[in-house]
Protein backbone atom coordinates (compact mmCIF):
# COMPACT_ATOMS: atom_id res chain seq x y z
CA UNK A 1 0.00 0.00 0.00
CA UNK A 2 1.38 3.39 -0.68
CA UNK A 3 0.04 6.41 0.79
CA UNK A 4 -0.45 9.21 -1.24
CA UNK A 5 0.41 12.56 -0.05
CA UNK A 6 -2.62 14.68 1.85
CA UNK A 7 -3.55 17.78 -0.48
CA UNK A 8 -2.59 20.98 1.58
CA UNK A 9 -5.32 23.82 1.65
CA UNK A 10 -3.67 27.15 0.33
CA UNK A 11 -4.49 29.18 3.35
CA UNK A 12 -2.24 26.65 5.51
CA UNK A 13 1.35 26.90 6.04
CA UNK A 14 3.93 24.28 7.61
CA UNK A 15 6.54 27.33 8.40
CA UNK A 16 7.61 27.68 11.40
CA UNK A 17 6.46 31.33 13.36
CA UNK A 18 3.88 31.60 10.47
CA UNK A 19 1.11 31.51 12.69
CA UNK A 20 2.07 33.48 15.18
CA UNK A 21 3.03 36.15 12.56
CA UNK A 22 -0.83 35.71 11.59
CA UNK A 23 -1.42 35.77 15.17
CA UNK A 24 0.04 39.00 15.99
CA UNK A 25 -1.23 41.01 12.20
CA UNK A 26 -3.96 43.49 13.78
CA UNK A 27 -5.18 45.43 10.53
CA UNK A 28 -6.10 49.01 10.82
CA UNK A 29 -9.44 50.55 10.90
CA UNK A 30 -10.62 51.73 7.42
CA UNK A 31 -9.52 55.57 7.53
CA UNK A 32 -6.77 55.43 9.31
CA UNK A 33 -4.02 55.56 7.07
CA UNK A 34 -6.02 58.02 4.66
CA UNK A 35 -5.69 60.39 7.55
CA UNK A 36 -2.81 60.05 7.95
CA UNK A 37 -1.65 60.74 4.87
CA UNK A 38 -3.75 63.76 4.55
CA UNK A 39 -2.28 64.80 7.67
CA UNK A 40 1.30 64.51 6.48
CA UNK A 41 1.03 65.85 3.22
CA UNK A 42 -0.87 68.98 4.59
CA UNK A 43 2.19 69.31 6.80
CA UNK A 44 4.54 68.87 4.65
CA UNK A 45 2.44 71.99 2.44
CA UNK A 46 3.14 74.01 4.82
CA UNK A 47 6.81 73.48 5.93
CA UNK A 48 7.86 73.68 2.24
CA UNK A 49 6.32 77.46 2.13
CA UNK A 50 7.18 78.11 5.30
CA UNK A 51 10.51 77.00 4.18
CA UNK A 52 10.64 79.17 0.96
CA UNK A 53 9.44 82.04 2.94
CA UNK A 54 12.33 82.17 5.66
CA UNK A 55 14.95 81.03 3.02
CA UNK A 56 14.32 83.95 0.21
CA UNK A 57 11.25 86.45 1.40
CA UNK A 58 12.08 86.97 4.75
CA UNK A 59 14.12 90.36 5.29
CA UNK A 60 17.46 90.61 7.38
CA UNK A 61 20.62 88.67 7.24
CA UNK A 62 21.67 85.40 8.08
CA UNK A 63 22.68 84.39 11.66
CA UNK A 64 23.47 81.24 13.68
CA UNK A 65 20.10 81.30 14.90
CA UNK A 66 18.27 81.66 11.55
CA UNK A 67 20.68 78.63 9.92
CA UNK A 68 19.79 76.23 13.12
CA UNK A 69 15.97 77.29 12.25
CA UNK A 70 16.77 76.58 8.60
CA UNK A 71 18.12 73.14 9.54
CA UNK A 72 15.04 72.31 12.09
CA UNK A 73 13.15 72.68 8.99
CA UNK A 74 14.76 70.82 6.57
CA UNK A 75 14.87 68.51 9.31
CA UNK A 76 10.91 67.94 9.40
CA UNK A 77 10.69 68.21 6.02
CA UNK A 78 13.09 64.88 5.83
CA UNK A 79 11.26 63.03 8.65
CA UNK A 80 7.86 64.38 6.81
CA UNK A 81 9.44 62.83 3.76
CA UNK A 82 9.82 59.78 5.12
CA UNK A 83 6.72 59.46 7.27
CA UNK A 84 5.10 59.81 4.26
CA UNK A 85 7.16 57.15 2.10
CA UNK A 86 6.11 54.46 4.98
CA UNK A 87 2.68 55.43 5.09
CA UNK A 88 1.90 54.47 1.28
CA UNK A 89 3.91 50.64 1.70
CA UNK A 90 1.57 48.12 1.74
CA UNK A 91 2.64 46.85 5.15
CA UNK A 92 1.68 49.83 6.93
CA UNK A 93 -1.72 48.64 7.33
CA UNK A 94 -0.17 46.47 10.31
CA UNK A 95 -0.46 47.87 13.62
CA UNK A 96 3.18 47.39 14.64
CA UNK A 97 3.89 48.96 11.15
CA UNK A 98 1.86 51.75 11.54
CA UNK A 99 2.69 52.78 14.85
CA UNK A 100 6.46 53.02 13.64
CA UNK A 101 5.48 55.52 10.85
CA UNK A 102 3.75 57.56 13.73
CA UNK A 103 6.57 57.98 15.65
CA UNK A 104 8.30 59.54 12.77
CA UNK A 105 5.79 61.83 12.05
CA UNK A 106 5.43 62.95 15.87
CA UNK A 107 9.76 63.25 15.20
CA UNK A 108 8.60 65.55 11.97
CA UNK A 109 6.08 67.70 14.46
CA UNK A 110 8.46 68.44 17.07
CA UNK A 111 11.48 69.17 14.57
CA UNK A 112 8.55 71.65 13.12
CA UNK A 113 7.85 73.08 15.77
CA UNK A 114 10.99 73.71 17.12
CA UNK A 115 12.11 75.61 13.67
CA UNK A 116 9.05 77.40 13.60
CA UNK A 117 9.65 78.96 17.24
CA UNK A 118 13.62 79.37 16.66
CA UNK A 119 12.49 80.96 13.39
CA UNK A 120 10.37 83.23 15.15
CA UNK A 121 12.37 84.13 18.00
CA UNK A 122 15.03 84.87 15.31
CA UNK A 123 12.31 87.33 13.37
CA UNK A 124 11.04 89.39 16.31
CA UNK A 125 14.72 89.29 17.31
CA UNK A 126 15.16 87.66 20.69
CA UNK A 127 18.49 86.06 19.57
CA UNK A 128 19.74 89.15 17.49
CA UNK A 129 19.03 92.77 19.30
Amino acid sequence: MIDTPKRQDPDETNEPGFQATEARRVPLPVGYRQGVISAITVLLGFSLLFLRYWNFEADGGWTTASILATLLLALAIVLQLVSLWRSLLPRDDDEPVYQVTLRWFLASIIALLAGVLLAGLTASHVFNP
